[in-house]
């Protein structure tokens, strides 16, 4: 069991070079899911993040430093699978609170890994989902 979700987002603030402030949020939470591996992330965080690294970014990472990125920082994190009771979740949240899907199968990966605090700014900040709580790391 994990404590808290760290949605795409937040990875792609570590990049963010007009943004000092959010990268030194991204930065910090990051490490800390890193050294005390209370934080989890699954399958989408991680190929959301590699595609907009590597190709929408205004300067893409190369492919081995994406390789490294990978290895290094979304592996160590990475908890839920895919799987048929993710999707069953994800399109049940959809329905239930307008979100949409992609939204819908990060809150759903965040329950079932029973985490207490999804960390992203696409949802709205304080909002309780059955013991999830929806934070937005970068209000000050």
């Amino acid at each position: 069991m994990s404590g808290e979700f760290i949605d795409t987002n937040v990875f792609i603030y570590l990049f963010d070079e007009t943004d000092e402030h959010k990268r030194t949020i991204a930065e910090q939470l990051i490490q800390k899911a890193l050294e005390t591996r209370s934080a989890c992330i699954s399958h989408q965080v991680i190929q959301e993040t590699l595609n907009v690294v590597t190709r929408k970014m205004p300067s893409p990472m190369s492919a081995e430093n994406a390789q490294r990125f990978l290895e290094q920082v979304l592996m160590p994190l990475w908890r839920i699978m895919p799987s048929l009771a993710l999707y069953r979740r994800g399109l049940e949240l959809q329905s239930r609170y307008g979100f949409s899907f992609y939204d819908a199968l990060i809150v759903a990966a965040a329950l079932e890994s029973a985490c207490t605090r999804l960390y992203t700014e696409d949802l709205q900040h304080g909002q309780k989902i059955d013991g999830l709580v929806i934070e937005n790391p970068f209000i000050d």
